[in-house]
C-alpha cells in the first residue's frame, strides 16, 4: 500500500488555499492515488458543526481536522486540509499527530486580500459586521518553518500549482511524473482517445433503432435547440471521448472550476443539457427521457441519472472570464436554463437535416482513413473563417512536419456576422481542388458551434482532434477569441499549464503570418526583418469593405478564386 500523508493548507481567508487544494486533489487523483480533501468550510457544517470562533473552538476545529487526516494518512490516503488554522501551537499539535505531514503557507498581503475580497467578508469585518475575523479582529500566527510557501499575490494559480507538485517529489511524498502510459495506449492509430480507452460511441445497433424510436414516442421529452443538437451529436460520435452523456454534477463543478473531470482527467469547458424548472419537477430520476430536435423529431434517449441545478453566471465568469452580456458566449450560456440533466445517452437516429452530409466524417471514419493512408502524424487545422494565403501558409507549414492534414472547419453555430458556414465549405474545397497535394489532405466538418471561450476552447478543441485522430493540432494566436476579453496570445499561453501527456496531442504554435514586399513571400514576425512598411496587413473589416464593393483584396492576401466565392456570397446577403 502506498504511504499516506498529510498536506496542510494554512493562510488567511481568500488567499487561494481552497482552490490549490482543488487543484492539488485533482492532479494526484490523476496520478493514480487516493486523495480526500478536509475544506475548512465544509468542515464547519459537518465535523464541526455549533463550533463558534473563539480561540478555544478554533483550536477544537482543527484538532478535530488533523485526527480524521491523520486517521486517512495512516491508511494510505494522501489527506488535503485547508483551513485557516491561525495559530501556531494548534498547528504543530497536528503536526505530531503525523508520520508524514507537509505544511504549506498559502501567503497573501492583508492589503491584497481586501482589495479581491471574493466573499465579500473583508468589508463585513472592517465594518464590525463580522467578529473575531482572523487577520482584522483576531490574530494569525504565520508558521515558522513550512515545507512550502506560495506566494499567491505574484504566481499564477498553475505556478504555485507547479511548486507544490515538485516540492513533494523532492520530497518523496509523490514519485516523480512520468509518462501517462495508461492514459496514452495507442494501438493501431497515430493517438489514443483522450483518456487512453475506447473511443465513444453512442449510436445503437440498427437492428434496435426502430423499436427505440417506437419506445421514444412513449416517454416523456426535451426539446434540444441547435447548440444542445451540436453537443449530442459531438457525444454520440465520440468526438468528446471519454464523455457517455451530459455532465453530471461532480463533473460539472470539477471542469468549470479546475479545468478537469471528477477523475482528474484534463476537460477544460462543461457540457450541459439544460432544462426549464417545469420540466425539471415532471421527470423523475431512474427513467428514460426522449431527446428530440427542434421540430419535435426524438433521436435519442437519456437515461436519467441527475437532476440538479447551476449558476449560469458563476459559470460564465469561470469558463469566459466575464460575465458581459456584450460577449456572444456569455449570452447564450446566461439564456441556458439552469437546471441540468445527466446520464448516458442512446442514439437510435441521426439528427436529420444537416448540411454537409459527405464531409461529416466521424472520429472513428477519419481514424480509418488515417490508418489506410499509413499516416503516422497527422496535424489539425480549426477555423471558424474563410481561408486566405496566411491559413494556406501556416497549414503547408505544419505539412512539412507532418505526413497529413485535418482540414477541419467549424459548422456549428457562429455569430451572426461570421460568414456562413457553406461559403467557408466553399473556399476549402477551391483550395484543396487547386492548391493541395490531395494524397495529403482530408476535408471534414466539425459539428461543434463556437462559445468563443478564448483559451479554454482552444484546448477542448485540441482535445476534440485527438479524439479524431489527429496527433497534432495548430493553434491560432486569438484561437476561439471574440472582441477584446482574450489576449493575443492567450490561447497558446494556456498550453504550458498541463504536462504534455495530460493533452496528448501537440499544440503547434505560429506567429502573425502576412505577405513581405521586401522578401517577396509569406513571412511571419519569426522569419521577417522588415518593418510593417513592407508587409500586407489587412484587418478584418478592411477586407470586408472590400468584398462589398466588388473588389478584391491583393492576391497576396487571398487567392482570386476564393475572393470570387465570398464576394458572390456578400451579393447574395445584401
Amino acid at each position: 500500500m502506498a504511504h499516506g500523508f498529510t498536506l496542510w493548507f494554512t493562510g488567511l481567508s481568500g488567499a487561494g488555499k481552497s482552490t490549490l487544494a482543488k487543484l492539488a486533489q485533482a492532479e494526484l487523483r490523476r496520478r493514480g492515488y487516493r486523495v480526500e480533501l478536509l475544506d475548512g468550510d465544509e468542515v464547519r457544517q459537518n465535523l464541526s458543526k455549533g463550533l463558534g470562533f473563539s480561540k478555544e473552538d478554533r483550536d477544537t476545529n482543527i484538532r478535530r481536522i488533523g485526527y480524521v487526516c491523520q486517521l486517512l494518512a495512516r491508511n494510505g490516503v494522501i489527506a488535503i486540509a485547508a483551513a485557516i488554522s491561525p495559530y501556531r501551537s494548534v498547528r504543530e499539535e497536528v503536526r505530531a499527530m503525523h508520520q508524514r505531514f507537509f505544511e504549506v503557507y498559502v501567503k497573501c498581503p492583508l492589503e491584497k486580500l481586501i482589495e479581491r475580497d471574493v466573499k465579500g467578508l473583508y468589508k463585513k469585518a472592517l465594518a464590525g459586521e463580522i467578529q473575531s475575523f482572523t487577520g482584522i479582529s483576531d490574530p494569525y500566527e504565520p508558521p515558522e518553518n513550512p515545507e512550502l510557501v506560495l506566494e499567491t499575490a505574484e504566481e499564477t494559480v498553475e505556478q504555485s500549482l507547479g511548486k507544490l507538485l515538485a516540492a513533494l517529489e523532492r520530497a518523496g511524498l509523490i514519485e516523480r511524473s512520468s509518462k501517462l502510459a495508461a492514459a496514452n495506449v495507442v494501438t493501431d492509430d497515430a493517438i489514443s482517445p483522450h483518456g487512453g480507452g475506447k473511443l465513444v460511441d453512442l449510436f445503437e445497433d440498427e437492428r434496435e433503432c426502430d423499436a427505440l424510436r417506437r419506445y421514444a414516442l412513449k416517454l416523456k421529452s426535451i426539446r434540444l435547440n441547435a447548440r444542445e443538437l451540436s453537443d449530442l451529436e459531438m457525444l454520440a460520435c465520440g468526438a468528446f471521448s471519454p464523455l457517455e452523456g451530459f455532465m453530471g454534477e461532480a463533473d460539472y463543478v470539477s471542469s468549470r472550476d479546475t479545468m478537469r473531470l471528477s477523475s482528474g482527467l484534463l476537460w477544460p469547458i462543461p457540457i450541459t443539457l439544460g432544462i426549464d424548472q417545469n420540466q425539471a419537477s415532471e421527470i423523475k430520476i431512474g427513467t428514460d427521457v426522449a431527446l428530440t430536435t427542434e421540430q419535435n423529431v426524438p433521436v435519442a434517449i437519456l437515461k436519467l441519472r441527475e437532476i440538479y441545478k447551476v449558476d449560469r453566471k458563476l459559470e460564465a465568469e469561470a469558463v469566459f472570464g466575464t460575465a458581459d452580456l456584450a460577449h456572444p458566449g456569455v449570452a447564450a450560456l446566461l439564456a441556458t436554463e439552469r437546471f441540468c440533466v445527466a446520464g448516458k445517452i442512446i442514439m437510435f437516429s441521426p439528427i436529420p437535416g444537416l448540411p454537409f452530409s459527405k464531409y461529416r466524417l466521424t472520429p472513428a471514419q477519419t481514424r480509418a482513413i488515417f490508418r489506410e493512408r499509413g499516416w503516422q502524424k497527422i496535424v489539425a487545422f480549426q477555423t471558424r473563417n474563410p481561408v486566405h494565403r496566411a491559413h494556406e501558409y501556416i497549414q503547408k507549414a505544419a505539412l512539412e512536419i507532418c505526413d497529413g492534414l485535418l482540414l477541419h472547419p467549424l459548422v456549428g453555430e457562429t455569430k451572426s456576422d461570421d460568414v456562413p458556414a457553406a461559403v467557408r465549405i466553399r473556399t476549402y474545397e477551391v483550395l484543396c481542388e487547386n492548391y493541395y497535394p490531395k494524397d495529403r489532405v482530408v476535408l471534414a466538418v466539425m459539428p461543434a458551434f463556437m462559445r468563443y471561450a478564448g483559451p479554454k476552447e482552444a484546448v477542448l478543441h485540441a482535445i476534440v482532434r485527438r479524439n479524431y485522430g489527429c496527433t497534432h493540432f495548430i493553434v491560432g494566436r486569438d484561437h476561439a477569441g471574440v472582441g477584446n476579453y482574450y489576449g493575443t496570445y492567450d490561447a497558446q499561453r494556456i498550453f504550458a499549464r498541463f504536462a504534455p501527456e495530460e493533452i496528448g496531442i501537440t499544440p503547434l504554435m505560429f506567429e502573425n503570418t502576412f505577405f513581405c514586399r521586401r522578401c517577396e513571400a509569406m513571412a511571419s514576425l519569426k522569419t521577417c526583418p522588415h518593418d510593417d512598411s513592407s508587409r500586407l496587413l489587412l484587418s478584418g473589416s478592411k477586407v470586408r469593405e472590400m468584398l462589398r464593393r466588388s473588389e478584391a483584396p491583393p492576391p497576396e492576401y487571398t487567392r482570386p478564386e476564393i475572393a470570387a466565392i465570398l464576394i458572390e456570397a456578400m451579393k447574395k446577403s445584401a
